[in-house]
């Protein structure tokens, strides 16, 4: 199982790691356009029902339609999905291309191994498209990995753009960086993505949020309460997050973290080298074994 050492190198082949997210969208054509023109994801495969979005290389975003799916309200669910661009330059290129399109942004920060931009997609959908500060410069004041929220330096990241360069899109090399939940009860979800899943945690919030990770990196899942302490599961059939897919790279950690599962009790299929299960706020996770 993955070494709780923060510094372990990202670069060697992970033996986990993230793939595509399901949404469930009422607006198909609307959710397409945005993803594809305002983001600039590339268009893969589409049909009445499902639109699979991400680059030339691989699937990181599929629309499922339900055109009468109702909001979710007040749930458990999805926080935000966070595309990871390759450099600083494909950010500022992203900055730029959101202020000639008048995209409007909630948010942006500098969170000390990252910079960040936050959006939502036409049905609420959080996104988060950042770029990693490299990992010589990461802190580890007392040992612990040091991230924080400051205010986003404007200037500079627009000073790394090519002002006459055309934006043709997310650039080859973007993938699913992190996921942030909302979930209902922090320390069952932790508990479940560290001692289920075997993630690390890097980083803790109060009592409000956790970040957890596979070799050392900053966080690849993101959870928190702030808007869903005591939340139920979103309806089955409702708009938003359906579920999100953990690629496990070998048979041995297959069997190891399905035995864990078992043991709790969240795996809802099993089908050959798939696996439905459930967290303990109902967010379901796709486990997919790739070897």
């Amino acid at each position: 199982m993955p070494s709780n050492n923060l510094k372990t190198d990202e670069a060697k082949t992970p033996a986990h790691t993230l793939g595509p997210v399901t949404l469930i969208v009422a607006d198909l054509k609307r959710c397409t356009e945005f993803y594809h023109q305002t983001l600039g994801l590339t268009i893969r495969q589409s049909d009445t029902q499902h639109v699979s979005l991400g680059t030339a290389q691989q699937e990181l975003l599929v629309l499922r339609h339900l055109p009468h799916a109702p909001p979710a309200g007040v749930t458990t669910g999805l926080y935000h999905i966070a595309f990871l661009l390759p450099s600083r330059q494909d950010l500022a290129r992203q900055l730029l291309h959101f202020e000639r399109s008048r995209t409007q942004l909630s948010g942006a920060a500098d969170h000390d191994v990252s910079e960040a931009l936050y959006l939502a997609d036409p049905e609420g959908n959080g996104l988060e498209i950042y770029r990693d500060r490299p990992r010589d410069e990461w802190l580890y004041p007392g040992g612990h990995l040091q991230m924080g929220t400051k205010a986003l330096h404007w200037k500079s990241l627009l000073a790394s753009a090519d002002s006459t360069e055309a934006f043709t899109g997310m650039p080859a090399g973007t993938r699913l960086g992190h996921l942030h939940l909302r979930v209902s009860d922090l320390a069952s979800a932790e508990a479940f993505y560290r001692d289920v899943l075997g993630m690390d945690v890097t980083a803790r919030y109060g009592h409000d949020a956790s970040f957890l990770s596979y070799i050392g990196y900053h966080h690849h899942l993101g959870i928190n309460t702030w808007e869903s302490r005591g939340a139920p599961p979103a309806p089955l059939g409702a708009r938003g997050l359906e579920h999100f897919s953990l690629r496990v790279a070998t048979s041995e950690l297959w069997d190891h973290i399905l035995s864990r599962a078992t043991a709790v009790n969240v795996v809802k299929q099993q089908s050959g080298d798939e696996a439905l299960l459930h967290d303990p706020s109902g967010i379901a996770i796709r486990l997919q074994r790739l070897a």
